[in-house]
């Protein structure tokens, strides 16, 4: 029963596009701001200081930055009508679930505290682009005429021999 009410929860959930979030990732959140009879998209880019009810379909982030020497922090949910869209900045490693400490901390101290991670699943994306522009080459080259096709071949491994030879001679 529990697992079914996890997965019903997270089909309710707004979906970003985001890899799973956690306290220590700085993050750019648009929210949608009403002034009268106009509205705008305001920019809040922060470190996530803690994400509550993080299986549930309404989980709250708090998000802290420093602007001015002042601490502001927005604490919203992530299913929220005023949040427009949310962009993955970058991941830090923190040791812990809730960052509150990090009030009382200066902008200094913490870049010592939190260090930055690289992301593997962002990585993958931009391979698999390149892959399918290499099949779309072949597909390409198989379509032309039989002379052509030959031609294009031989100046494929003529291109990858150069640089091969370039790489070489930086070593």
């Amino acid at each position: 029963m529990h697992q079914q009410l996890i997965s019903f929860n997270k089909t309710q959930r707004k979906d970003f596009g985001l890899p799973e979030l956690h306290a220590g990732d700085v993050v750019k959140v648009y929210r949608k701001i009403k002034e009268g009879g106009k509205e705008r998209t305001q920019a809040f880019q922060g470190t996530i200081i803690a994400i509550r009810g993080g299986q549930s379909s309404s989980q709250i982030l708090t998000i802290r930055k420093v602007s001015f020497g002042i601490g502001v922090e927005l604490v919203l949910p992530l299913s929220s009508p005023q949040i427009e869209k949310i962009e993955f900045v970058k991941r830090t490693k923190a040791r812990r679930a809730k960052l509150y400490f990090v009030r009382d901390k200066s902008v200094k101290v913490l870049s010592k505290k939190l260090k930055t991670v690289a992301l593997k699943d962002s990585q993958k994306p931009a391979v698999a682009v390149v892959e399918t522009a290499s099949e779309e080459v072949e597909e390409v080259i198989e379509e032309m005429a039989p002379e052509q096709a030959e031609e294009a071949e031989v100046a494929g491994v003529e291109a990858e021999a150069s640089q091969e030879t370039e790489e070489k001679k930086e070593a």
